[in-house]
């Protein structure tokens, strides 16, 4: 029998148990064990992908939680952990010559098939044990290793001017890899399912909508409900590929005017542009001027809006309960000691029940957080939009 589970795919690892660092500009407080516990027991995150299995010292923590007990390895792949399964993702920086650089995730089956790409990362990078290191090696030959030793790639955040594959390095897929190895690629906060659909060179895809989270609150800011039949890595990658009825059921994404890469603005005064926009900025003359994801879907698009291929499920654009004016951290701990976990708050508890705790204004924001419904000024140049009271 198949079944919904929340799924987040893309979680970084800030530091590890000793205290060093692994994703530089992710907080500290996200080790392997803290991801993992906020993920089960506040978030209500069914699967996780942990983005930075790749790395020595991560390894060993998780060796630990398997030899004590505390974690199981599943036979068709991914960590049991409580109420949570773990499936071992690792990013890795790749630029073609004559090209910008791009974020790859790259997810395999086991504990020993992570560690034996780690041997392979590290010699061919500077420092193994960090996050999203540049690979001395081009996408093709990594297509070519992951599908030999069972895994899979999904190319990361890709519309984002900072390191996504359409916002910083090609026109198209097949310009620097094999599309036919591409089951699902990441659409990143900046864009929802009926902007990347304007591209029809994406309409075989599944898309995945992911947190890329660099710190314990922001686990579950975008996700997804995936159908298995179990949570197992055999399992996701059937549903990434579609196959016997598994597949993404819905897509909870941010609203992409939340996105910090929405618009075309100024990186230093935050002005927002023309689309078109290039070279100095206008207003204050900062010679960074950032593309928008919208300006830069608009220029490679070849479908009209609201065309999708019969697979694609519903897109919600939910707005995390972070974003809602009102909603601080003595609050959303009322809110999980009263409903259990987000996943509860966001889907599971009724208008009436949040009233009695958060009052009617706020339970009427996360309502239309629910429906996607709420005012946004949107957001570009690395900095996010955010929600205008009405």
């Amino acid at each position: 029998m198949l079944a919904d589970f929340f799924c987040d795919m893309h979680i970084h690892i800030g530091g590890t148990r000793s205290g060093k660092p692994v994703k530089i500009t992710a907080s500290r407080q996200m080790t392997l064990t803290s991801i993992l516990e906020e993920a089960s027991e506040r978030k209500g995150m069914d699967v996780v992908g942990i983005i930075d299995a790749h790395s020595p010292e991560v390894q060993e923590e998780l060796l630990d939680l398997l030899s004590c007990g505390s974690a199981s390895e599943h036979e068709d792949g991914g960590i049991i952990y409580k109420d949570t399964v773990l499936i071992l993702g690792c990013e890795v920086e790749i630029k073609e010559e004559g090209r910008g650089e791009a974020h790859f995730l790259v997810y395999l089956p086991r504990v020993r098939d992570m560690q034996s790409f780690t041997g392979r990362l590290a010699a061919r990078c500077k420092n193994v044990h960090l996050s999203s290191q540049r690979i001395h090696a081009s996408l093709q030959e990594l297509q070519t290793y992951v599908e030999e030793h069972g895994g899979v790639i999904v190319p990361a955040h890709i519309f984002t001017p900072h390191k996504g594959l359409y916002g910083n390095c090609a026109d198209s897929l097949a310009d620097v890899l094999d599309p036919s190895l591409i089951y699902a690629v990441e659409l990143g906060l900046s864009a929802n399912t009926r902007m990347a659909d304007c591209l029809s060179e994406l309409h075989d895809k599944t898309f995945l909508t992911n947190s890329d989270a660099h710190s314990l609150g922001k686990i579950g800011r975008e996700y997804q409900a995936i159908r298995m039949a179990e949570r197992t890595y055999a399992e996701w990658v059937k549903a990434i590929r579609r196959e016997e009825g598994r597949g993404v059921a819905v897509n909870y994404g941010l609203k992409p005017a939340l996105g910090k890469y929405h618009l075309t603005a100024c990186q230093n005064c935050q002005s927002q542009l023309p689309a078109d926009a290039e070279g100095r900025c206008p207003e204050c003359g900062y010679k960074r001027v950032v593309r928008g994801v919208a300006a830069r879907i608009e220029q490679l698009s070849d479908c009209p809006p609201d065309r999708h291929p019969a697979h694609r499920p519903p897109y919600i654009e939910q707005v995390p309960l972070e974003f809602i004016p009102g909603v601080g951290p003595k609050l959303m701990q009322k809110l999980y000691e009263a409903f259990g976990t987000q996943m509860d708050v966001l889907h599971r508890a009724s208008r009436d029940d949040l009233a009695r705790v958060t009052g009617e204004k706020i339970a009427a924001l996360i309502e239309k957080a629910r429906l996607g419904t709420l005012s946004v000024q949107a957001g570009g140049a690395g900095t996010y939009g955010r929600i205008v009271r009405e």
